[in-house]
Parts: structure tokens; sequence; C-alpha cells
């Protein structure tokens, strides 16, 4: 069976708090992004499952889909334990819904005081339908990796809220 999931970790030299409030709140995700499809947010910083936000997207600058241009789509969380993990899938205009799940989960370093954040994406229950375009993960590890470079230095900068 082919790999249907990524996850990377970094140590972040901030308390687990800091980092999850960045990522609850969804300028924090545009902040942080190392895609740079992700433009702009609106809504409120989420607290439970089920809470959503609109991102602002531009494909091109990932060069695959460049006729998709800009867009919006709506982060829909799907789990949600303060200081210790956040997950969410991507609603947007397409149909079937594509039903990838990307994430965090939080871990304190006991040794470093700081925090074990691991990003993953998970495309393992996407439709068939786009499981058989073959585009599958849309992101690289290297993004993820890249992402989580861009969140330390986001939060031990201060910026909770950005």
């Amino acid at each position: 069976m082919a790999e249907t999931r990524i996850e990377t970790e970094r140590l972040i030299a901030a308390p687990a708090a800091d980092i999850f409030a960045l990522l609850c709140d969804p300028q924090g995700h545009v902040a942080i992004d190392s895609s740079g499809m992700l433009q702009d947010a609106e809504g409120d910083p989420v607290a439970a499952a089920g809470d959503s936000f609109v991102v602002h997207m531009d494909r091109e600058a990932l060069g695959d889909f460049p006729e998709m241009g800009r867009y919006d789509v709506t982060v829909t969380i799907r789990e949600l334990e303060p200081d210790r993990l956040i997950s969410w899938t991507i609603l947007g205009r397409v149909r079937p819904q594509i039903g990838h799940v990307y994430g965090y989960r939080l871990a304190p370093d006991e040794e470093s005081g700081g925090t074990r954040v691991t990003s993953f994406y998970d495309w393992s229950d996407i439709a068939p339908e786009w499981r058989e375009l073959g585009i599958f993960p849309v992101i690289s590890e290297g993004a993820l990796r890249g992402t989580l470079g861009i969140l330390d230095r986001t939060v031990r900068r201060g910026c909770s809220r950005t």
C-alpha cells in the first residue's frame, strides 16, 4: 500500500500554550505557511471541533494547477485538544470534497522546557476520484518542515496573534 501520511517534527523553544494559540488563529495559519498558497484568512480563533474559518488561497504559488488561480476554502476543525492537538480538513468548491487532513500534535519536552511539535498531513481517506488522479501528496514533507521552521521563528518572536 502506498504511503498516505507524512509527519515531521521539530523542537520549539516555546510553551505549548503559545504555539497552540498561534495554530488556533486563522491569521496564524497564513503567517506560518511555507507553500505560499495561503494569502489571507477571515474568522475568529477556533476553540472546538466543528469550528471553522475561511482562507483565501492562491494555487499559482505551487505552479501545479495555475488555472485554479485564487479561490477560498473553509478550514473545519476535526480535533482540538488545548495545547496538545489540532487537526482540520479543507472544504472547497471542488466536488466531491477531497477529504485530506492536516494537523499538529504538541508534547512538552521535559529536558529542554520547550515543545516537540509534530506536523502531519494525511490523505488516506480522500475520495476515490481524487486518489485516481495521482496528485497526492499536494504538500511535501519539505514544505511541512519549512512551515515548522516558520512556526518556530514566529512564536519565538512573540507573534501569537499575527
